[in-house]
């Protein structure tokens, strides 16, 4: 009779298990790891969080005022910036100084987790920048107030620098053979528009004038260029300082019986199409989508990482001139509102 060896088979038994358990759990874990990130790409692409970082919530105060589709672009960078880091995202504007500062001061008071500002009237937002540096809110600058933006405190600037963007344009006039420009100024008292205008006529070579007009009165601004087109039939460009005011140009310059060349600064659907038509000659593109979308990325890795881009200098979004050889390629993005 043939004994048998329990303590053999036991540990026969034990030794399959424990390879079958061992093959098992690095199977799950395998599985597990790459089912983990193909939900997790789903849901970046399906509009949902890409990160499991608590739901900080930022709040960006710009000074737009009432249907500019400029900060349209910029809200649209925002937001999807928002969706892939899990970030709950408020947005208020004003064009009062006044008013935009007691925005952020409500922002403050409600103790959000970061806020996005722009300084476009740099003296009458100061104090409510330092009061939210002061009460622990990072504050990052977009657009406007990059002279200011590391006085006051704020971790960095983003966008283009306004005088180099002026300088583009001067350059552009000179290469085109303009000899007599118009620059219209739709806000007083924006230094970023000064900047712009200031820094035209440093490089062009022939002669700048500035024209101030009521930027949030467009028959008025079109009835402005239009008086002073009638008035001297010598200036051969105008150069607008935001895209709805080039239609508006465009609109005087033809009631002007004018050859004059219309530009402008920044690129939407609109302004693309006009270029590729002709109707404008270029566009100075500072990428407000890249504005909007890197200040909300960059302020979710201060709260992550503590990482600061820029190294106390402007992370630069331009300027880019754009002609009538690239609208073409841009209109896409244009037209679904994120370049």
């Amino acid at each position: 009779m043939t004994r048998v060896r329990t303590g053999g088979v036991r540990a026969a038994v034990g030794a399959v298990l424990a390879v079958a358990l061992t093959a098992a759990l690095a199977g799950c874990s395998s599985t597990g790891g790459k089912r983990a990130e193909d939900a997790r790409k789903a849901a970046a692409a399906q509009g949902r969080a890409a990160v499991n970082t608590p739901r900080w919530t930022f709040a960006m105060v710009t000074h737009s005022g009432d249907g500019d589709t400029f900060w349209d672009i910029v809200q649209n960078g925002a937001k999807q910036a928002a969706v892939k880091d899990n970030i709950n995202f408020l947005y208020a504007h004003s064009d009062e100084a006044q008013q935009q500062a007691q925005l952020i001061d409500s922002y403050v008071a409600k103790k959000v987790d970061g806020i996005i500002v722009t300084l476009a009237k740099p003296d009458a937002m100061k104090a409510s920048v330092e009061k939210a540096v002061k009460a622990g809110i990072p504050v990052i600058t977009v657009n406007s107030g990059a002279d200011q933006s590391k006085a006051f405190g704020a971790l960095t600037h983003i966008g283009q620098d306004e005088t180099v963007a002026g300088e583009a344009v001067g350059d552009e006039l000179d290469q085109r053979g303009r000899k007599k420009a118009l620059c219209v100024l739709h806000e007083q008292g924006n230094v970023g528009h000064e900047q712009r205008c200031a820094g035209a006529k440093k490089t062009f070579g022939g002669e700048l004038q500035n024209l101030y007009v009521d930027g949030t009165n467009m028959p008025d601004v079109q009835a402005s260029i239009l008086a002073k087109l009638q008035s001297d039939p010598s200036i051969d460009a105008v150069v607008t300082l935001g895209a709805p005011f080039a239609d508006a140009a465009v609109q005087a310059k033809k009631s002007a019986g004018s050859k004059a060349e219309v530009d402008t600064f920044d690129l939407n659907a609109k302004v693309a199409t006009a270029l590729e038509a002709g109707t404008l000659g270029f566009a100075v593109d500072q990428q407000p989508y890249l504005q909007g979308y890197e200040a909300v990325d960059l302020l979710w890795l201060y709260r992550y990482n503590a990482d600061v881009l820029g190294g106390g200098k402007p992370v630069l979004t331009g300027p880019q001139i754009i002609t009538k050889d690239q609208a073409g390629a841009l209109k896409e993005y244009t037209e679904r509102g994120t370049r």
